[in-house]
């Protein structure tokens, strides 16, 4: 039975994000919005509902620091592992001067967190001050986002449909990775791998799941502007949204300074390594999706 969960889980992520890419690219012709932004805000944000939950829990059980590595990892995963692995699948194309604006936030974000976290952790007046700057950069992207051609409506789905695909694919795309992490962990425990080895791969790369599925199948379907959206948006999410509410939830204190000294640095190291690919590459091509990799494996070991 656990097998089958797992093969379950396998194609949830398959079919959940094909969905959903499917379902938020016809939203974007529809509304005349750019891909992009669609990556950025519904996709982007839709895949870090794992991380919100976590992060969440976390807090009401008492232990609001656990959302801090939680965000933290799962942004550093997002550019090495995610973008690694979908530019091994296909070539990745960024034009940095459509996402300038996204990648500054992105950036800006990471600093402004590493600043209060500076300050022994995140008040409530922080948090508020995150989410301030998260709905800030939602209207940006909105107000800056439009496509000036209008779309062909030969062929265009019905908005009503297109919301319902991309919402049905995201739930979709959530139980899977749910059942997946589930699945793998008994498969693990039963072939004796001990649970420190498990919380580092299994379950802390189970949350990235839902984005890692949906950037593959957004790149091999050639909408490369739905998977950097994803990842980039993921990331300025996680930091704004997700450490914002759960800082308004529960202030976070007593932050782990192994998070100041060692995390904090990949956090804002491979954010500006994507800026770099952006900029100097136009893109991240295949052997550039395998030092993302080979740099993510180093991380873990240094981790460990």
């Amino acid at each position: 039975m656990v097998y089958i969960l797992f093969v379950l889980g396998l194609l949830g992520l398959f079919f959940g994000g094909e969905y959903l890419v499917r379902g938020a690219a016809n939203v974007a012709r529809a509304y005349r919005i750019s891909p992009m932004v669609i990556g950025l805000t519904i996709v982007g944000f839709g895949t870090s509902t794992p991380e919100l939950l976590v992060s969440l829990n976390a807090a009401l059980n008492g232990a609001p620091a656990i959302a801090v590595g939680n965000v933290l990892g799962s942004n550093i995963a997002n550019v090495l592992l995610i973008l690694g692995v979908t530019a091994l699948v296909y070539p990745v194309m960024i034009d940095a001067r459509r996402i300038w604006r996204d990648l500054t936030f992105m950036i800006l974000g990471v600093a402004l967190l590493w600043l209060m976290l500076l300050g022994d952790g995140l008040s409530r007046i922080e948090s508020v001050v995150l989410v301030a700057a998260l709905a800030g950069f939602l209207l940006s992207s909105f107000l800056n986002g439009k496509e000036e051609e209008e779309a062909d409506p030969e062929g265009l789905m019905p908005v009503w449909k297109a919301a319902l695909i991309t919402l049905g694919g995201l739930v979709v795309l959530m139980v899977g990775a749910r059942l997946l992490v589930d699945s793998s962990t008994q498969i693990a425990r039963s072939f004796g791998i001990s649970e420190a080895v498990i919380g580092l791969t299994v379950v802390a790369v189970g949350t990235s799941l839902p984005e890692l599925a949906t950037s593959v199948i957004a790149a091999w379907r050639r909408h490369s502007e739905i998977a950097v959206g994803n990842v980039i948006g993921s990331n300025i999410f996680n930091v704004l949204g997700i450490l914002g509410i759960t800082g308004l939830v529960l202030p976070i204190t007593d932050i782990d300074p192994r998070f100041l000294r060692e995390d904090m640095p990949w956090v804002m190291g491979t954010g500006l390594l994507l800026v770099l690919f952006a900029a100097v590459l136009k893109g991240v091509p295949r052997w550039a999706g395998g030092v993302l990799l080979a740099a993510y494996a180093l991380y873990v070991a240094l981790m460990i």
